[in-house]
Formats: structure tokens, C-alpha cells, sequence
């Protein structure tokens, strides 16, 4: 495991070889299904196991991602010695849409998400044979993940959050945003349309993008969208804004009844979530008794807000960091 671990600080030079050879090895040996979900929508997900494992990890993507977006990361936690399931959350990646645009990102409401992967965790982690669970959650996932753990504070024994969703950097002042968002509620065609300033999906140059410093895991996950058209998602609808927003007031609000041991990961560039709702957060729990790992984020330098997607240092810094968080809680 530790020559494993050692090669996440060198995978950049050698991108190409590792992706084209032991990555697709990997992920050919990968088992797909999927569930019904609330209002009967198909939720797809995907299995890597090993008999010799008896740990097992669930990966909680974020907004527009797919679990086919998180082939490396799969492959590095199964050789660390653990299972690893990825959900695809509704309206995104291989599960079914909501709306007739399918680049629109939509749901009508969070709680939504929040049902499917209590089914999820009923059906595929409650019952597995796993001495030990635990989650790894990114950004929207991260406020999905937090609220059902509100629901079912002992599911996990562990939760890593990474550039968790608690709440999003809009350039507007809060009082019109809110105004704006209740305004296009009353519209349906407003309401379910994109929201001002996105569109359908389109591939942003390297040197526009505020997610990753590596240039390698960016050109690789725009490949992905090329050879899959129908994984793409673009802007969210305005009625996704008004839900997320909501669901970032709900896990503060809930904040001192989280109890689950946590890990939580802060880009410090971050261009997408508003990092001072993660020190809230981590505020909120030591207040209560229940502090974050560190006792506040865990913050990596010069990071983007796909933590787990940066260059080499960085990603294999907040790796290791989830790993031995998680193996102090085996």
C-alpha cells in the first residue's frame, strides 16, 4: 500500500500509460446497476469489490459529475485496501434526466437526492458484508451526503467531505438573489430554465477553468463528454439554486446533531462554495461537542474546488489525509 500511495505524487508525467493501461484494466472489472429512485427515476451506480476487503467506501459525487469521472480515484482507494461504490445522482451522469433538456441541472427537490441515496445506502452499503463503512462526499454530494447523515447518524463510521456545498459563491447581494429566485418560481418557464449567466454544457478552456490545476485530469474529463454526449449537464435552473441554497441553510441548521466523526476538505482557492460556511460548520460541531478532524478544515494550499481532480501534490495530499483519517476510525 505505501508504493501505492508513494506513485500519487508522480502520476502526472506519466498520464497518458497510466490511464490507457492499469486504469482501463480497472475499470473493466467494474459491476453497474441501478435502483428506482423517488418519483421512479432510474439512479445508476457502480461497484468495485474484492473479496479480501472488508472496508468499503461511497463516494458521493458532485453537481453535473459522473461516477465514470471517478475511475482514478476508484482505482486508488480499492488498492488502499477498500470497496468502492459511486452513486450517480439523478438528473446527471447515467441516471435519468428530469427535464426534456438534458443539459439543464434540475431537481425539484434536494430532499430528493437525499431519498435516493437513503434507498441507495439501504439497498447496496446497509446489507453488504463490510466490517467498517465509511463516506467520501464532493460539494453537492458533501450537502447531501451531511443531511442524510442528519437523518441516520450512524450509517457511516467515518465521512470525508470535500468542498462540501454548505453554501455557493453567487456575485450577487442576497438580498436580490432571493428576490430573483421567489420571482421565477412563479413562472414555470423561468422556474425550470437556466439560470442568468449559464447554458448548456460547453467545454471551457483550460486557462478559463476555476476547478483544477492539473491540465492532464481536465483534459481527460472533457474526454469523457465528448465520447459520452449524454453524460453532459450544463447550467443549473433556477429552481436547482433556490433548492441548494436551502439545503446549505439546512445542514447548518443542523449542524450541532452531526455527530459522525468528520474530515473536512477546503480548497483554498476556491471559486465555487463559500468556504466560510465550512468554518461555520466546523464552528458549529466543536460548539457541540463534536469537533471536525483538526478541530477546524482541513485546508490545501493553492487548491481549486476539485480537490481529489488537482495536480499531483495536492490531490495526494487530501488523499492521504481521507485515508488515515479513515483508518483511524477502523
Amino acid at each position: 500500500m505505501t508504493r501505492h500511495r508513494n506513485s500519487w505524487f508522480s502520476r502526472e508525467a506519466g498520464f497518458a500509460a497510466f490511464t490507457m493501461g492499469a486504469l482501463t484494466d480497472f475499470w473493466q472489472q467494474r459491476e453497474e446497476d441501478e435502483f428506482l429512485g423517488v418519483d421512479d427515476i432510474p439512479v445508476r451506480f457502480v461497484r468495485f469489490r474484492a473479496e479480501n476487503h472488508d472496508r468499503v467506501i461511497v463516494v458521493c459525487p458532485g453537481r453535473i459529475e459522473t461516477y465514470v469521472k471517478y475511475a482514478e480515484l476508484a482505482y486508488d482507494l480499492f488498492h488502499c485496501g477498500f470497496d468502492v461504490l459511486i452513486i450517480d445522482h439523478r438528473g446527471q451522469g447515467r441516471s435519468g434526466r428530469l427535464l426534456e433538456d438534458t443539459h439543464r441541472g434540475h431537481v425539484v427537490n434536494f430532499s430528493d437526492y437525499v431519498d435516493d441515496f437513503e434507498r441507495f445506502w439501504q439497498q447496496e452499503v446497509a446489507t453488504g458484508p463490510w466490517r467498517k463503512r465509511y463516506l467520501l462526499a464532493h460539494s453537492m454530494g458533501g450537502a447531501i451526503g451531511t443531511l442524510f447523515l442528519l437523518r441516520n447518524p450512524k450509517a457511516f463510521d467515518a465521512v470525508a467531505l470535500c468542498a462540501p456545498m454548505f453554501g455557493i459563491i453567487i456575485r450577487l447581494p442576497d438580498w436580490m438573489l432571493r428576490s430573483i429566485l421567489d420571482w421565477a418560481e412563479e413562472y414555470p418557464s423561468l422556474r425550470d430554465g437556466y439560470a442568468i449567466g449559464t447554458g448548456r454544457w460547453r467545454a471551457l478552456p483550460f486557462s478559463l477553468n476555476m476547478l483544477t490545476h492539473s491540465h492532464e485530469r481536465y483534459r481527460r474529463n472533457l474526454r469523457f463528454y465528448a465520447d459520452e454526449p449524454q453524460l453532459r449537464v450544463g447550467g443549473p435552473t433556477y429552481h436547482w439554486v433556490r433548492e441548494g441554497i436551502q439545503a446549505g441553510e439546512q445542514v447548518l441548521a443542523g449542524a450541532t446533531d452531526s455527530t459522525t466523526p468528520l474530515l473536512l476538505l477546503q480548497a483554498e482557492l476556491e471559486r465555487v462554495v463559500d468556504n466560510r460556511s465550512h468554518d461555520r460548520f466546523c464552528e458549529l460541531r466543536a460548539a457541540a461537542g463534536h469537533p471536525c478532524w483538526g478541530g477546524k478544515p482541513y485546508v490545501i494550499k493553492g487548491a481549486y474546488h476539485e480537490i481529489l481532480f488537482e495536480q499531483d501534490a495536492m490531490r495526494a495530499e487530501a488523499l492521504n489525509a481521507i485515508v488515515d483519517f479513515f483508518d483511524e476510525h477502523n
